[in-house]
């Protein structure tokens, strides 16, 4: 249905007729015509399929990160769905969101969840708008109810992920809340090359997103001698996500393990080796171009750290309920040995050498085995950590931001440019200079639907 624009934006950016077209963005299919010429007085409009009027929003006064770059720039127009324009004057009858004080940017992408929709719900909260699922089974009719809803956090999946008989992830499936596969599940594998080819294509023909394949001795997460797959098997996998034009991640906790993810030729390594890389190693990750996901906070969890000081934070306290924080209250602490120092080190080197970094949590559900993590929360606390590994703010609020988004193919977010999502995370204060402000969350906006009020309000608090 065509869309009426009432235009007058004097000297602003603007988006052409050419950067739109008749796609889902939201709860219905909007159509937006951009009005090249200027002149007629008034705000925005934008009509839906469903009738509904909607004037623009215009948030104004505000610091924005475009998801690269601090611009200097201070005023943002949201129409419907998408972002009109950066820069303008406000059109007049325009929705205005006063951002004085505040800093304006993308939503957050987590690259590293295992999430459902009440962990999607959660997320949202915390300004985290997509969240990138490393292994679960969605139906289509979940896929679709989550792209058709603005009160949860968009979602990408792998499906199930590529794994030998007996690896890992099924010796954690005693420990599952859901008692159907506590009991009953019996995770898939293969054992051939033929094999994981066939259970490739099949996740692509379930709506697979991208692949994930595992390369898990055990060794570092408390379960040492998990049988693991064979190089050849490996790379069939690879080879076949790379057919169907899919990348292909890796689950690797080791130095080995990631040696063997990037011999196989995988695009990204969902974690970051527990132990201690080599030069050489560095230098083949980078040479390949392959990103890495490190999940510090799983990683500073398995030495034995929990995020209590997370938890107590009125910020966090405020937006999840006990058994959350209960979880953040606790650590897996199952390998002990490890040092956050060397993680730290190796962020450096790989940052040196030119490695894409995207930050991502591993959360998953608050399990006593799985704690010292929060879906949106434990977001925040991986850039705290990636600055104090030694990236710089900007870095790190590009790791969950425009990086995820160019890997990943999310072409049409991460960034705040005319014709993006309005996924848009609005927060008290300046993340560039102080990182933990991050969760000063002052307002969200999905797909350019603002949350509601309640679900992201949170008082000003220290944070470690």
């Amino acid at each position: 249905m065509p869309a009426r624009a009432i235009r007058g934006y004097d000297n602003a950016t603007r988006v052409r007729r050419s950067d739109f077209s008749t796609r889902s963005t939201g709860n219905c299919y909007e159509t937006m015509l951009a009005i090249r010429r200027r002149g007629c007085p008034g705000a925005k409009v934008i009509r839906t399929e469903a009738g509904r009027m909607s004037r623009a929003t215009a948030i104004t006064n505000v610091r924005i990160f475009d998801g690269e770059r601090a611009i200097s720039a201070t005023t943002v127009v949201v129409g419907g769905a998408r972002i009109e324009a950066v820069g303008p004057s406000v059109p007049r009858d325009a929705v205005v969101v006063d951002g004085r004080g505040a800093t304006l940017m993308p939503g957050l992408i987590d690259s590293h969840v295992h999430t459902n929709m009440d962990g999607l719900h959660d997320a949202l909260k915390f300004g985290v708008t997509t969240e990138l699922e490393m292994m679960r089974h969605w139906s289509a009719r979940r896929r679709r109810e989550i792209a058709e809803r603005n009160d949860v956090a968009d979602l990408r999946s792998p499906g199930m992920g590529v794994t030998a008989k007996g690896g890992h992830p099924t010796e954690y499936m005693n420990s599952s809340s859901n008692l159907f596969i506590r009991f009953f599940y019996r995770f898939p594998s293969v054992s051939t090359p033929g094999e994981a080819a066939r259970f490739v294509s099949r996740q692509v023909s379930r709506g697979a997103d991208y692949i994930k394949v595992f390369i898990e001795d055990g060794s570092c997460i408390g379960f040492p001698g998990l049988p693991v797959l064979d190089d050849a098997t490996l790379a069939a996998a690879v080879n076949e996500a790379h057919r169907h034009g899919k990348l292909a991640i890796a689950h690797i906790t080791t130095a080995e393990g990631t040696q063997r993810a990037v011999d196989a030729g995988v695009d990204g390594l969902g974690h970051l080796f527990l132990d201690s890389p080599t030069h050489e190693l560095i230098d083949n990750i980078a040479t390949a171009h392959v990103f890495v996901i490190p999940t510090l906070v799983t990683l500073s969890t398995a030495y034995g750290n929990n995020a209590a000081a997370l938890a107590a934070d009125e910020r966090v306290r405020s937006r999840l309920d006990k058994k959350w924080l209960d979880s953040l209250s606790r650590s897996m602490n199952v390998y002990p040995q490890g040092s956050l120092d060397n993680a730290y080190s190796s962020i450096r080197a790989l940052r040196d050498a030119g490695v894409d970094i995207l930050a991502g949590s591993d959360v998953s559900e608050p399990i006593p085995i799985l704690g010292g993590l929060a879906h949106g929360a434990s977001l925040h606390h991986e850039l705290q950590l990636l600055v104090t590994a030694g990236l710089q703010p900007e870095d790190a609020l590009r790791a969950a931001t425009s990086t995820p988004a160019r890997r990943f193919g999310l072409t049409d977010r991460g960034r705040i440019v005319p014709g993006a999502l309005a996924d848009l995370l609005l927060i008290d204060g300046d993340p560039l200079t102080s990182p933990t402000d991050t969760l000063s969350i002052r307002g969200v906006w999905h797909r350019g639907a603002e949350l509601a009020s309640r679900a992201v309000r949170g008082r000003r608090a220290s944070t470690p």
